[in-house]
C-alpha cells in the first residue's frame, strides 16, 4: 500500500487514478484489499464492533477514582483526565479512541515483552533456569532476584524488537522518566543498585503511544507474526509462554482477579497502561494514569470488565451457546444462514436432542428459510410426533404459519398422511392463544417445559 500512498501524495489531481496505475498500486495487496471487500477479516463487521468500543470508552471515561502515581515525579505529571484505547486485529484492522498520541512509558508493560524476547533468543528451558513459572505472590517492587542466576540485558537489542512488534510504529526513551526514577526513592535507588549489580538494564522507561503499543500486542495475538509489516518477529514458543505467564500473573496482586473476570492475558503498568491480548482475534492497548490501590488503571480495568462482559471473548466463553454475548468474529448473515440450516435438518432428521440444545442457547425456534417454512413445517411434512410435540410444547412456536405457498403444517402433515402428526397439532391450536406467546421468552418456557418432556 506504500505505493499507493505515495502516487496518491504526487497525483495533481487528488484520488483520481486510471485502471493501469491503480493495479500497479494495489496488486502487491490485492489479497488484503480482495479480505476486506469480502468481508473476510478477523471482525467482519469492524464497523459496529468499532462503535461498540467509542461506547465503552465512554462508559469508563466518567469513572474519577483512582490516584495518579507520585513516586516518580515524572509520571505524576500526567493528567488524571488523559484517557485512550487503541486496537489493532491480527488481520491488521484499527481503531483508536481518546488521547491516543500523547506518548508514555511502558513501565511493568514491558515485562513480557522482554521475556518474549528472552525465550525467543535462548529457548523455555533456557530462560526457566533463571526464573520460575507460577506467581510470586510477592509486592512488584520487592527486592528480590535468583542469587544462582546473572540476567544480561542490554537496552538496543530490545528496542529494535518492539520496534518490530510495533510494525516500526512509535517506540522512544523517556530520558526524563529514567532520571525521574533514578532520583525518586530509597527502594527503587536500592533496587536499581542491586539490578546493575547483576547486570541487569532498566527498560521501564521505553516510551509508546497507545497506537504503537496496540501494534505489539496484536503481534502477541497473532502468533508473533507483526499484522502491520507481515514479518515473523517471535517465536511461536515464546508467545505461547509470555501469553500464560500474562494470564497468570500479569496484574499485579490482582491477577487472579483479572484472570477469573476477564480471562485474557494482560499486563498492567504504573504509568496507567494495559496490554491485552485476546489471542487469535486482537491487541489492545488501554491507558488512563489514575491507578487503583493495587497499581492498576482504574479506567482500564473497567473497560477490559466491561469488553468480556459484551463480548465472547473470556477465554472460557462457550462460543456455541452463548448466546448473551456477541460474537464480532462472525458475520451476521452467514450466521443466521447456518442456523437455519441446522435448525430445519434437525427437524427434518427428527433429531430432539439437537432441537433441545439449539432452544436452551436461546435460538429462535421460529426462522424461516428462503420459502418462510419453518421448522415445524419441515417436521410435520416428514411426520416427526416427537419433534412437533417438542416445537409445540417446549419452544411455544406459532402452531399455524404460511410458508410461499400459503400451506401450514397442519396441511403438511395432511397432505403426507401423518395423522397423529395432525392430532397433535389439533389440539394445541385449541389451546394456542397467540397474543401470549410473544411475551413469554423462549429460554424461560423452555426450562419450565423441558422436564416434562424428556
Amino acid at each position: 500500500m506504500d505505493t499507493l500512498k505515495v502516487t496518491l501524495k504526487n497525483t495533481s489531481d487528488g484520488v483520481m487514478l486510471d485502471r493501469d496505475l491503480f493495479k500497479k498500486c494495489v496488486q502487491s495487496n490485492i489479497v488484503l484489499l480482495t479480505q476486506a471487500f469480502r468481508k473476510k477479516f478477523v471482525i467482519p463487521d469492524f464497523q459496529s464492533f468499532s462503535s461498540h468500543i467509542d461506547e465503552l470508552y465512554e462508559s469508563a471515561k466518567n469513572l474519577t477514582e483512582g490516584q495518579v502515581a507520585d513516586y516518580i515525579p515524572q509520571l505524576a505529571k500526567f493528567s488524571p483526565d488523559l484517557w485512550a484505547v487503541s486496537l489493532c486485529t491480527v488481520d491488521g484492522q484499527r481503531h483508536t479512541v481518546g488521547d491516543t498520541k500523547v506518548p508514555f512509558c511502558l513501565q511493568s508493560c514491558v515485562k513480557p515483552l522482554k521475556y518474549a524476547i528472552a525465550v525467543h533468543d535462548h529457548g523455555t528451558e533456557y530462560v526457566h533456569r533463571f526464573i520460575g513459572k507460577e506467581p510470586s505472590g510477592l509486592r512488584f517492587n520487592k527486592l528480590f532476584l535468583d542469587e544462582d542466576g546473572e540476567l544480561f540485558l542490554r537496552a538496543d537489542p530490545v528496542m529494535n524488537f518492539l520496534n518490530k512488534m510495533a510494525g516500526n510504529e512509535y517506540v522512544g526513551f523517556s530520558n526524563a522518566t529514567f532520571q525521574s526514577e533514578r532520583e525518586s526513592g530509597d527502594r527503587n535507588f536500592a533496587i536499581g543498585y542491586y539490578l546493575k549489580e547483576k547486570k541487569v538494564r532498566i527498560l521501564c522507561s521505553i516510551e509508546v503511544t497507545c497506537e504503537s503499543a496496540s501494534v505489539m500486542a496484536a503481534t502477541l495475538a497473532n502468533g508473533g507474526f507483526c499484522p502491520i509489516t507481515g514479518e515473523r518477529v517471535l517465536s511461536p514458543e515464546a508467545v505461547r509462554d509470555t501469553l500464560s505467564l500474562m494470564h497468570s500473573c500479569g496484574m499485579y496482586d490482582f491477577s487472579g482477579q483479572f484472570a477469573f473476570h476477564v480471562g485474557l492475558p494482560a499486563k498492567s503498568g504504573v504509568a496507567g497502561g494495559i496490554l491485552l491480548v485476546v489471542p487469535n482475534v486482537m491487541g489492545i492497548m488501554c491507558w488512563s494514569p489514575p491507578l487503583d490501590k493495587l497499581g492498576n488503571s482504574v479506567r482500564g480495568i473497567q473497560f477490559c470488565t466491561d469488553l468480556v462482559s459484551l463480548f465472547n471473548f473470556h477465554n472460557y466463553d462457550n462460543l456455541r451457546h452463548f448466546a448473551k454475548k456477541h460474537d464480532p468474529r462472525r458475520e451476521g448473515g452467514d450466521q443466521r444462514v447456518k442456523s437455519v440450516i441446522n435448525l430445519l435438518f434437525a427437524a427434518y432428521t427428527g433429531d430432539v436432542s439437537a432441537l433441545r440444545r439449539f432452544a436452551l442457547s436461546s435460538m429462535d425456534m421460529e426462522q424461516r428459510d428462503y420459502d418462510s417454512r419453518t421448522a415445524l413445517h419441515v417436521a410435520a411434512a416428514e411426520g416427526h410426533a416427537e419433534v412437533v410435540r417438542f416445537l409445540l410444547e417446549a419452544c411455544k412456536v406459532n402452531p399455524v404459519p404460511r410458508d410461499r405457498w400459503d400451506n401450514t403444517p397442519m396441511e403438511e402433515a395432511l397432505h403426507f398422511g401423518h395423522h397423529d402428526v395432525v392430532t397433535i397439532l389439533q389440539d394445541y391450536q385449541n389451546k394456542y392463544n397467540p397474543q401470549e406467546a410473544p411475551k413469554k421468552k423462549v429460554k424461560e418456557t423452555t426450562e419450565n417445559n423441558l422436564d416434562g418432556l424428556l
